[in-house]
């Protein structure tokens, strides 16, 4: 099934792809402001980087005059991200003032995005605080007297609630907060978390605690234990030989439990049509075969995993 994104969303995607002039898909050179998030791993990743005229006397009046963005994301994680950044530009925000946009002032843009797309939305706001606290250091910008939370890095060391998408205890309370969510799927839709194997929905300590604990539903329940995702079941994978058969049992279990979720969440999926030595023959279907981010998913998303999970030799090749 196609996303029903709107024609400035589908505009905005094409221009970005294409290179067309006055549009933000690339690279600062010599940035004043970088920031990043994401994982990679999970299908998701940005880079945010922009370029300020700085004010001769005073830093947090400085102009951002150009911004720009890598991601490894989908058609509306780019409209997304070109959103912000003609936003950021064409308003002449400072870096302090390019944080009060709002996730809905980018839907708005865009003249909607569907509810399950709306984490590209946070992608794009959460790498571009991250470059504004990266400018603020840079030129000694005290953000905390300015009201911004410049505890971000700490979010990564909180306990984990969502192992699929390695959400922090931290970062979900701080973006339920933010964003008003009351309810599982709108956390799913907003930042991804519990979109794939939802043992954290009801899990003590998981989604709905969390929501409970902030809202004052009910008291959560206690924290629960942290464990190692090890989708091979045998712990940090090592380049030991494998028959044919096991090799092939693996790989389809690694991508079963932890590839295929992710892939489903945007109505994607992956096909394995062969397994020769070392190679995956595999190709992407559903949703995900006309991405224009195809072959990066292949690459950062299955080829990753299988390397680090299973064996460091395994190549994935698209057929």
């Amino acid at each position: 099934m196609a996303w029903e994104y709107s024609e400035k969303t589908k505009q905005l995607f094409m221009d970005a792809v294409h290179g067309k002039p006055g549009t933000h898909l690339g690279e600062v050179e010599n940035p004043d402001g970088l920031g990043e998030h994401g994982s990679i791993a999970c299908g998701d990743a940005m880079r945010f980087s922009f370029r300020v005229e700085q004010h001769a006397s005073d830093p947090r009046k400085d102009i951002i005059t150009e911004a720009k963005y890598l991601t490894f994301g989908c058609t509306s994680a780019i409209a997304a991200s070109e959103a912000l950044c003609s936003i950021i530009e064409e308003k002449r925000l400072t870096p302090i003032e390019a944080l009060q946009i709002t996730n809905q002032n980018i839907v708005d843009f865009l003249g909607g995005l569907p509810e399950q797309k709306v984490h590209c939305s946070v992608m794009g706001a959460e790498a571009l605080q991250a470059a504004v606290i990266n400018w603020a250091q840079r030129r000694q910008v005290d953000l905390t007297r300015e009201g911004v939370n410049v505890n971000v890095e700490d979010e990564l060391d909180g306990r984990l609630v969502c192992k699929c998408f390695n959400i922090t205890e931290p970062y979900l309370r701080r973006k339920i907060q933010e964003l008003g969510l009351r309810t599982i799927p709108e956390i799913t839709n907003a930042i991804k978390a519990g979109g794939a194997c939802t043992s954290c929905h009801h899990a003590p300590g998981g989604l709905q605690d969390t929501l409970d604990s902030i809202w004052g539903s009910r008291a959560s329940g206690a924290a629960d234990t942290v464990r190692t995702l090890d989708p091979a079941g045998t712990g940090p994978a090592e380049p030991a030989p494998l028959s044919p058969y096991q090799l092939m049992k693996r790989i389809e279990k690694l991508v079963d439990e932890s590839i295929r979720p992710m892939l489903k969440r945007d109505n994607g999926d992956l096909e394995i049509v062969d397994i020769k030595d070392n190679i995956v023959y595999c190709h992407l279907i559903g949703a995900c075969q006309g991405c224009a981010g195809a072959g990066m998913t292949l690459k950062y998303m299955v080829e990753k995993n299988l390397k680090e999970q299973i064996d460091p030799r395994l190549r994935v090749i698209s057929v």
